[in-house]
């Protein structure tokens, strides 16, 4: 005569099953359509359980089930019958983007972005406003975010659930409440920018946020240049350098979540620049905006991203000065990404933000900098890459932070939401 579980086996039975509808749910989040049969073998889990978790996620609508086709990622029939099954193709799982959504806002020092991201990853609408640069612009902020995701909610279908909110903010994140502690580029010290835009959107939904490079580097590994890496680097050019790094497939973010300010590593203590921070040489003082804009004789009052980019074209059309100017900037930016691969071994280092624009230039004395200054064993397999996901590396982040109570246990978190 069976007996009845105990109510400790029973606990954990059910954190295993929230765990495997959360994975299920997350495998075709961050990889698409894909068939039972391929969900079965990622997860370890015979198709009878698999068909169960689906069947929960199809009930809920986040998923739906249809036959292969339509080009559509399904098992081959071929080896099924090697398994001995019949062949059949399974039916293939995917998600339902238009249905579940979050909002994800990104705060770079000259824009600021808001979107509404579907489950799946794909963005369905988006507004972007121009940020001037006038220092501690919190309420400014707030007031144009907050506009803009009333703005996206209220134009989402109305069958339509808001699953969750996100944010990525320029400068360093405490963990848990959104504090921005410090944002040296605009001034911003102890800002409640988490909570002060959860009120004003009046959704009921607190608002996470996360660091800008840490996001990206997540988003890169994701969805982006580094899929399938468990080890990369990205660093995140705007007015600074931020940096990400994930080690052994999680990020690396320090005892406090301020881990990875890869841009204040000292690459020049003598005669360096005067950085944001405080102090002189740090890696963003000699590569950031300011750095590559003087190097290239350009005015202080020219300034943003169209300057830069402006450097970038001269020197590509054979401007001398520009050329040099990249070439320098090239120079310390080797010097510090020689500094990291020897650290942390990774397999790839990606470059995003301004330093997309600026890495093609550059290449050359970054690759002599990693030939003469890192050891052989560690340059011998990592790769150079510019990020996949363009300008919205960041913005694909936040919506990444938005989603993860969703990932962590679908049900639950439908249960907390509210529907248009």
């Amino acid at each position: 005569m069976s007996r009845a579980p105990t109510p400790a086996v029973g606990m954990a039975q059910e954190r295993i099953h929230r765990h495997n509808v959360g994975t299920l749910l997350r495998h075709v989040h961050l990889g698409g359509a894909m068939s039972r049969a391929v969900l079965a073998e990622r997860m370890g889990l015979n198709r009878s359980t698999i068909m169960a978790l689906t069947a929960q996620l199809v009930a809920a609508g986040l998923v739906r089930e249809e036959p292969p086709g339509g080009g559509l990622a399904t098992a081959d029939p071929r080896r099924e019958e090697a398994r001995g099954r019949a062949g059949r193709p399974s039916l293939v799982v995917r998600v339902r983007p238009n249905w579940a959504y979050v909002l994800a806002f990104d705060v770079a020092v000259d824009r600021l972005v808001a979107a509404r991201v579907g489950l799946g990853g794909a963005v369905l609408d988006r507004r972007e406003a121009v940020r001037p640069r006038a220092g501690a612009d919190l309420d400014h902020v707030v007031d144009v975010l907050a506009r803009f995701g009333r703005q996206l909610y209220e134009a989402a279908p109305a069958d339509s659930v808001c699953v969750g909110i996100g944010a990525s903010y320029c400068g360093m994140i405490r963990p848990g409440d959104g504090m921005v502690r410090f944002g040296p580029d605009m001034g911003w010290v102890d800002q409640a920018f988490g909570a002060e835009l959860s009120e004003r959107l009046g959704l009921g939904i607190p608002v996470p946020v996360g660091n800008e490079a840490h996001l990206g580097a997540l988003a890169e590994q994701q969805r982006g240049a580094g899929v399938g890496l468990q080890n990369l680097l990205y660093l995140h050019g705007d007015v600074g350098v931020g940096g990400g790094i994930i080690v052994g497939g999680k990020l690396l973010d320090g005892d406090g979540g301020y881990g990875c300010e890869l841009g204040h590593m000292v690459v020049n203590p003598y005669n360096g620049r005067p950085c944001g921070c405080g102090s002189h040489g740090c890696l963003e003082a000699e590569v950031g905006e300011r750095a590559l804009l003087d190097a290239a004789g350009r005015p202080a009052h020219l300034w943003g991203r169209d300057a830069l980019r402006s450097v970038v074209d001269d020197a590509d059309r054979g401007d001398e000065s520009a050329r040099e100017a990249l070439r320098r900037i090239g120079d310390w930016l080797g010097i510090g990404v020689a500094n990291l691969i020897n650290l942390f071994n990774p397999g790839m280092v990606i470059f995003g933000g301004m330093l997309r624009d600026i890495y093609p230039g550059a290449a050359p004395q970054v690759r002599h900098r990693i030939a003469t200054n890192v050891l052989p064993v560690a340059r011998e397999r990592v790769r150079l890459r510019t990020c996949a996901l363009g300008d919205d590396s960041t913005l694909v982040g936040a919506a990444e932070l938005a989603f993860a109570d969703l990932m962590a246990d679908p049900l639950a978190t439908l249960a907390r939401t509210r529907p248009h």
